[in-house]
Parts: structure tokens; sequence; C-alpha cells
């Protein structure tokens, strides 16, 4: 692999006794899609949260294109182009499309705005808003209160959300959890097309679409990363189906 985009050495963090991630070390490249699985309470989502800034570890390193970010805060993260979906901001129910993602634009550009309801009258905000939302396919439904939509619209709001920051790292916590049929479909659509310009890091549960998905999978139990490789060499390593997958792949 050369340089990795995303390094983390020894990262650490307990909560008393107990290690939610012990001793972790991960190399995520540029340009791929690294997805990390485990079985419930592995430490996945302790993961995304210290990769994202929103929570600190207690000892480690986390480097993010060659510079030392394990002491950022999230907001900082997402200035140099790290996003989390689902954690950047909240849905604002009462608010428009259009106005949730224009408000994620504000934060990225520093506008100076003092009132959110006037971020999405301000053309430049408002341009860059409709081009996330035309990339999750939400363009038409710009001008809709977000409250009223479906779970999986709520997923592609998010996310859309997330792609205003510009980010090169995307990171994604189980994204189709609660969706099912055709906005699960149009979600792992939208993974693909991503993957040909953005760095995902993704947290899934379903195996079948990590595994169609994939560059390179992660293998994570009890905070420690047991295993990394390509789809094909997670499949088929003894331990890992032992450890987890069982015949959930085959």
């Amino acid at each position: 692999m050369s340089d990795p985009l995303l390094s983390v050495r020894h990262l650490c963090k307990a909560y008393g006794a107990l290690k939610v991630t012990d001793d972790l070390s991960l190399d995520v490249a540029t340009g791929e899609l690294h997805a990390i699985i485990g079985p419930n309470g592995a430490g996945k989502t302790t993961l995304i949260s210290q990769l994202s800034g929103q929570l600190r570890p207690d000892s480690g390193r986390i480097d993010y294109g060659g510079r030392d970010i394990t002491r950022l805060k999230m907001h900082e993260r997402v200035r140099h182009g790290m996003a989390r979906s689902f954690q950047i901001t909240s849905i604002l129910p009462g608010f428009t499309v259009l106005e949730n993602v224009a408000m994620a634009v504000q934060a990225r550009s520093g506008s100076s705005f003092r009132f959110f309801g006037a971020a999405a009258r301000e053309r430049v905000l408002n341009d860059a808003a409709m081009d996330a939302l035309a990339e999750v396919g939400l363009d038409d439904r710009a001008h809709r209160i977000a409250g009223p939509m479906s779970h999986g619209e709520h997923r592609q709001l998010e996310i859309a959300v997330a792609l205003a920051t510009k980010p090169r790292l995307l990171l994604l916590d189980e994204p189709l959890a609660g969706t099912g049929g055709e906005e699960a479909e149009n979600l792992v659509a939208l993974f693909r097309k991503l993957k040909a310009r953005t760095t995902l890091v993704l947290i899934e549960h379903d195996m079948q679409v990590v595994f169609a998905l994939a560059d390179r999978i992660s293998v994570l139990v009890y905070g420690r990363i047991v295993a990394s490789g390509t789809p094909d060499e997670i499949r088929s390593d003894p331990a890992v189906r032992e450890a987890y997958l069982g015949e959930e792949t085959t």
C-alpha cells in the first residue's frame, strides 16, 4: 500500500476495566472503500467516534493526510476533509431538505450568518447544497420539510449533509440500518458512485453489501483488529469464519 490517507496506531479506549478499543492499528488507503465488520459489542462505533473526533482516545495516534489529528476536535476534522455521516449535524425536522444541507455548506465555508434560516437563501450556499442533494437523488425534494420524509430519505439527506462539507474521507456508521428494499438499494448504488471519488470507511452488518462493495475489510473483535485483507482473503480466513462470519458469506 502507498502512504495511507488514514493511519491509526495503538489506539486505546477504556471505560473502567472494559477495554473497548484495545491497542488497535489500522490503515486506510486513499480511494478505497474499507469496511470494518465484527460482532455486536466489538467496538466498531467507538472506533468511528474516535476517528471522527467525537470521542477522544485514552492513548494512541490518528494520522490523516500525513497530519496528527489525534487531539483535533470534530469540527476541525471536518474542515480538514473528514466527515461522519449522521453525526456532523442532526436533521432538523422543521426545516426544508435544502436548508438542512445549506447549513452544512455554511459551516464548511465559515459564513457569518447569524440565523440558520438565512442559510438556504444565500445563492452560493444554495447552489452547493443543491449539488449535494442531486448527488444523493434528493434534488427534487429540496423544498419539502424534512421531518415527514421516509427513513431511507432521512439517510440520504444525512449523507448529503456530510457530502456538503466536501470530504476526502467519509465515515459511514451502519448507513443501511432500518432500511430495506428499494431504499437500501438506492443507498448501495450511491456508495458505489461515491467510491469513484471519496475514500470511505464503512461499518455495516449486511455482509452481502460489505463483500460486494469493499476493497478491503478489517475484522474487529473485542476492540482489536484480528484480520485485514481483500474480501476474498477475509472470506477464506478460517479463524475469521469461526469467530464471526460463520455461514453468512457462503
